[in-house]
């Protein structure tokens, strides 16, 4: 079924869902509608995203809405096919666009019910899609979302399930087959190969390795373990290199997240890379809109209206 909602349908679906998308860092727009807590870039253009999508072609200068199905909890993109977007619903469910946001498809037929937490299209295939179903695990789909199996279930990280609050396709020739999915959560950060034989700490050297000896080093730097990862992205142009928001900031890797760096102070809450550029990086922060083109060394702000 194909959606082009009016801004009336938007405006109706807005309040029901707000409860369920209570996360801090939320940049809100001018107009004071427009309430945007996801970043993607889908090719050149940046888009922001919660109950609206907004589109910006020229670097946040200037700033269009778009349609919605419903309001979203995650978004994604791919770099080899600009105008897919993926989108995570707030309620249940996912929606596909391939102009860009100007028209949707539901693509849930056979996907568990439940708030869509995360998404992600896979690294080497802008028709394999991954999605995390809070309460549920991990679903991938080999067919643009019209199918779906579950993939695997939710890490278990400090003695617990937890749902991934942000996912990462990964391209990095590390012992099983290249391709890492990485998942952020509440309590830190893991990953499992697309083989899904287990998820795994965030590990140097290789991965075949400490799959079979269990005894491979911790990570020497990672991520805080008591703060949740709203934001978790991989620079196409250089798969090893990882942003991911955090309450405490934007933080960074060079070495596929076994050392990661504070680059940004203030309350993070999004990020998202360029796809031809892995200086060129977009955050929320602090409720602000930043822009660096340094890698995260410095920051300016973007308006957002």
């Amino acid at each position: 079924m194909e959606f082009e909602p009016t801004r009336r349908h938007f405006l109706s679906m807005g309040a029901s869902a707000g409860a369920m998308l209570a996360l801090p860092g939320a940049v809100r727009a001018a107009s004071g509608i427009t309430d945007m807590r996801l970043l993607a870039f889908d090719g050149d253009r940046l888009l922001t995203a919660s109950e609206t999508l907004m589109a910006s072609p020229d670097g946040g200068r200037s700033w269009h809405e778009r349609p919605t199905p419903a309001p979203f909890s995650s978004i994604a993109t791919h770099p080899a096919r600009p105008g897919r977007v993926l989108a995570g619903l707030a309620q249940e469910g996912v929606a596909v666009s391939d102009d860009g946001g100007a028209t949707w498809l539901r693509r849930s037929e056979g996907l568990a019910p439940g708030e869509v937490t995360a998404v992600i299209v896979a690294a080497g295939n802008p028709n394999m899609f991954y999605v995390a179903i809070r309460g549920d695990g991990l679903w991938k789909s080999e067919d643009t979302g019209k199918t779906w199996s579950l993939a695997m279930d939710r890490p278990w990280l400090d003695e617990a399930e937890r749902d991934p609050l942000a996912l990462a396709s990964v391209d990095l020739e590390t012992g099983m087959g290249g391709i890492w999915i990485y998942a952020g959560t509440e309590k830190g950060l893991t990953r499992v190969p697309d083989c899904f034989c287990r998820w795994q700490d965030v590990q140097p050297g290789n991965a075949m390795d400490a799959l079979v000896t269990g005894d491979a080093p911790p990570a020497e730097a990672p991520l805080p373990s008591d703060e949740p990862i709203l934001s978790l992205v991989s620079a196409p142009t250089a798969p090893s290199t990882l942003f991911a928001a955090l309450p405490s900031g934007v933080w960074t890797s060079q070495d596929g997240g076994v050392v990661w760096a504070h680059k940004a102070k203030g309350q993070g809450r999004a990020v998202a890379v360029h796809p031809t550029d892995e200086n060129h990086v977009v955050a929320i922060l602090d409720g602000n809109l930043k822009l660096s083109r340094d890698g995260g060394a410095t920051w300016t702000t973007i308006a957002v209206a």
